[in-house]
């Protein structure tokens, strides 16, 4: 007859949940190496940066791009 419907629906939650975990791993670790990637092209630019690096600074800052001053970069590099 086959599993019935909620437990297969138990089982893929179960999976998900699973899943998440390990992908938690991988993406705080892709995180680390993208801060520090990024505060290596902080360091030896200056502003205006690239967009990718604006965007980090923005989300790091919690500030529009276009509100970044040399003065909010040295705090990130501090």
């Amino acid at each position: 007859m086959g599993i019935h419907r909620t437990h297969r629906k138990k089982m893929e939650q179960m999976d998900a949940l699973e899943t998440k975990a390990r992908n938690r791993v991988f993406k705080d670790r892709e995180r680390a190496r993208r801060d520090a990637r990024m505060v290596d092209a902080v360091r030896d630019g200056k502003l205006p940066y690239s967009p990718t690096v604006m965007s980090w600074l923005s989300r790091q800052l919690d500030k529009p791009s276009t509100k970044i001053t040399s003065a909010d970069v040295k705090t990130i590099l501090a």
